[in-house]
């Protein structure tokens, strides 16, 4: 059990609920052969399509907030869509501009890409994004310093935590750390022509993806911690899975201890309310590495 509520108000455990919308852009990073492959970029467009709606419509039955992930070319190819999520309360974070692997960037192309989605989403929102995760890849050495100078005051990119924390060279930017078995992806991403996954076999059984996510939730409410689900509009939002993802929000909304919370309120309740991170947290020894490899 956690010693003491991390969280405001009495919570015992905050959920982040995220959404990565990237359409076909997703797809064409992971494989660019499939441009001009109608059929099988169909399968990435079921998102706006569908999913979009779907997910919103969820979201407004059951009265919660989330966290939007999107590059900005999404945004200008969707604007419509885009000023639904808008309207409907939820949270707008950049996710760069064209969906690149940021293995293949320099920092100084990473951070125009950065920059370049922060502005686009501005400039259609009317509101710069606070918050950002990295499309593909890793940031290069200085990358965080380099979200801070854009304005981004939440990350969520990294992993290797259960609760958030400031990054040990920026600690203005609070890292909101994800899990790869809170995601939809792992379990239910298929298509036969590329094979996603590459080695194929995948889709998982509803009923023990469900069985999953809500053991995790019992886990992180148990500790404290910091439940952070990262979903994907053509994967969690067709008329089947919305069903997994609706029972496992209903779930948690029976605790009455649950801080349900888009990514920028947790980052910024723990920007006024935690320690920095400790010289033994993994970011902290990530950094220090980084600055001998570097030097």
């Amino acid at each position: 059990m956690a010693d003491s509520p991390t969280w405001p108000e009495g919570y015992r455990c905050a959920v982040v609920l995220t959404v990565d919308y990237n359409d076909i852009h997703g797809i064409l990073t992971q494989a660019p052969e499939v441009a001009g492959r109608d059929k099988t970029l169909s399968v990435w467009r079921y998102g706006t399509q569908r999913g979009v709606a779907r997910l919103l419509g969820l979201f407004k039955e059951l009265g919660v907030c989330s966290s939007w992930f999107v590059p900005g070319i999404v945004a200008e190819e969707n604007p419509a869509l885009i000023q639904a999520i808008q309207d409907d309360g939820h949270e707008i974070a950049c996710a760069g501009y064209r969906h690149q692997d940021y293995d293949a960037l320099d920092l100084v192309a990473q951070i125009d890409d950065v920059a370049k989605g922060c502005e686009t989403l501005g400039r259609l929102t009317g509101k710069r994004p606070v918050g950002f995760r990295i499309p593909a890849g890793n940031g290069a050495p200085g990358f965080i310093g380099a979200l801070k100078d854009q304005g981004i005051r939440w990350s969520s990119s990294w992993r290797g935590d259960d609760l958030p924390f400031a990054h040990p060279t920026a600690p203005a930017v609070i890292e909101v750390p994800q899990h790869y078995e809170l995601e939809d992806e792992p379990y239910f991403a298929f298509n036969l022509s590329p094979a996603v996954p590459p080695a194929q076999s995948r889709i998982a059984s509803y009923s023990h993806t469900l069985g999953n996510l809500q053991m995790d939730f019992a886990g992180f409410h148990r500790f404290g911690l910091c439940y952070v689900l990262r979903l994907h509009p053509e994967i969690i939002a067709t008329p089947g899975r919305i069903g997994v993802l609706r029972e496992l929000i209903e779930g948690i909304q029976q605790h009455d201890d649950v801080w349900i919370a888009t990514g920028a309120e947790v980052a910024q309740w723990w920007a006024d309310s935690a320690a920095p991170a400790a010289e033994d947290h993994p970011a902290s020894v990530y950094e220090r590495h980084y600055r001998d490899y570097v030097s």
